[in-house]
């Protein structure tokens, strides 16, 4: 099972799951790519999943309940809620859509928003705006104690699990990644790769666990070279791995 990409807005990603009978997306931020994705394919919308409260991913929930009323909709318990009878999801708790085969766990990771949540299953990740291909979500609502804890926890998913995260960011992420680490063989590699595909317009998502491991320098904070480049841009000795991702997240948002 796969999820397929609808572009929303500049450079969101609403990712579809369907069997070929019933659908569920997830972060609908505008309901029209829905819509159409649906209709092409002759889907029924049966489940949607919400990571967090951004506007730009539950944008579209009620015109697509108007349309699909009896999809049920997944939603962050520690967030304010998409839409009337939403049901609220705290860490642990399984999401089961037994007509698309689907069985996830929620995951609780903070950072971006005070109550972002995850989905994983099925060799699947939809983490939202908290990992992205190359880097992680802004801290808007969260700590950088929180938003490194939740990467480690995705970080120690297993290494073929798909990331499908919600932004196309991936070609100015991985421009950071090489001002921080410059000589990573693998980082070198996958700019290529991810250039290529962009040139062609087609989306770098969705990622792997190992890949990020490999090339994400918010997910490499132990790595020597990299410690190395937060201490000189900080201008201070930094001794924990949470310090040097508090360092390359306020480098950052100013490059």
């Amino acid at each position: 099972m796969n999820a397929i990409s609808l572009r929303a807005f500049n450079d969101n990603y609403i990712w579809l799951i369907g069997n070929g009978r019933q659908a569920a997306v997830v972060d609908p931020g505008e309901a029209a790519p829905v819509t159409a994705a649906l209709a092409e394919r002759d889907l029924e919308l049966t489940a949607i999943l919400i990571t967090h409260h951004h506007h730009d991913h539950t944008g579209g929930v009620r015109e697509l309940l108007a349309a699909w009323p009896d999809a049920a909709v997944y939603a962050p318990a520690d967030e304010r809620l998409p839409a009337p009878g939403a049901i609220a999801l705290y860490d642990g708790d399984p999401v089961s859509l037994p007509a698309l085969g689907l069985e996830l766990t929620v995951l609780s990771i903070p950072g971006h928003t005070r109550g972002h949540i995850a989905y994983v299953g099925n060799g699947m990740l939809f983490c939202g705006d908290t990992l992205f291909s190359g880097g992680c979500g802004r801290l808007f609502e969260g700590t950088p104690e929180q938003m490194h804890h939740s990467l480690e926890r995705l970080a120690a998913l297993p290494d073929d699990t798909q990331v499908y995260c919600a932004h196309e960011y991936t070609l100015s992420n991985l421009a950071f990644c090489h001002a921080v680490e410059p000589d990573n063989p693998a980082l070198l590699n996958y700019m290529k790769q991810a250039a290529k595909l962009r040139q062609q317009d087609v989306p770098t998502l969705p990622s792997t666990i190992g890949r990020e491991k490999a090339i994400n320098v918010f997910l490499r904070t132990g790595e020597p070279a990299v410690r190395a480049a937060a201490q000189q841009q900080a201008m201070e000795e930094l001794n924990e791995d949470c310090q040097v991702f508090a360092a390359l997240r306020r480098w950052k948002d100013h490059f």
